[in-house]
């Protein structure tokens, strides 16, 4: 049996009108991505569970009262839309979403998307390390960008006192928390993802730099 919209709405407890909001993102990247590359073309198939519950399952996994989140390297708006139109279902009107993405086909494809959906969120078509770092987030995501140590390099200057990070990995993960822990003291709960078996969500907290970054 599929995974398809109607499967996406029971797992997530969405409205028709969020669900229809999820399907408008669909038929646009489905329909941008044969012309451009902007997600895995096989993937679209399996677009309900491996992009769109796969970004929605994050919101359970973070306080949900007045939170700034940022998605880092937002792609073709995966997790951060999927997430943008978390919090509009559930009517966090105080929260907000931002999406960083340098390539600018893609961050026009989000941004075109934001328009179409209503999803409450930003586009900054930038790289990450030109944001402005005066302004502090709650929580930071990113699906797909970088190694964790790298993906804390970018946050860290980004992140409030008190924020986390939510990371989507695979099966690498283990390997990937040793490397950053050469860098980093940060608290890592590791949380079973909905949508793999292999995949895991890094809930990371309590991050500091250890002596010798250049953070520190």
């Amino acid at each position: 049996m599929g995974f398809g919209p109607e499967e996406f709405r029971k797992a997530t407890g969405v409205s028709r009108e969020t669900l229809a909001a999820f399907t408008i993102w669909h038929d646009m990247l489905a329909e941008a991505n044969t012309a451009t590359n902007l997600v895995g073309r096989s993937t679209m198939d399996d677009f309900w569970k491996r992009h769109a519950l796969d970004g929605f399952q994050l919101i359970d996994h973070a306080p949900q009262d007045g939170l700034c989140w940022l998605d880092l390297g937002a792609g073709a708006g995966i997790p951060g839309l999927a997430l943008a139109l978390a919090m509009k279902d559930r009517g966090l009107t105080a929260s907000k979403l931002v999406m960083v993405e340098s390539v600018g086909k893609k961050a026009r494809f989000v941004q075109a998307t934001i328009d179409a959906t209503g999803a409450p969120a930003r586009m900054e078509n930038c790289r990450v390390e030109a944001l402005d770092q005066t302004e502090k987030f709650d929580v930071i995501t990113a699906r797909a960008v970088a190694a964790l140590d790298k993906l804390l390099w970018y946050a860290y200057p980004l992140l409030k006192t008190g924020g986390i990070c939510l990371f989507p990995k695979g099966q690498r993960y283990r390997q990937e928390l040793t490397d950053a822990n050469k860098y980093w003291t940060f608290d890592a709960d590791v949380r079973p993802s909905q949508t793999s078996e292999e995949g895991v969500i890094l809930h990371i907290s309590s991050l500091r730099p250890k002596k010798g970054n250049r953070h520190a």
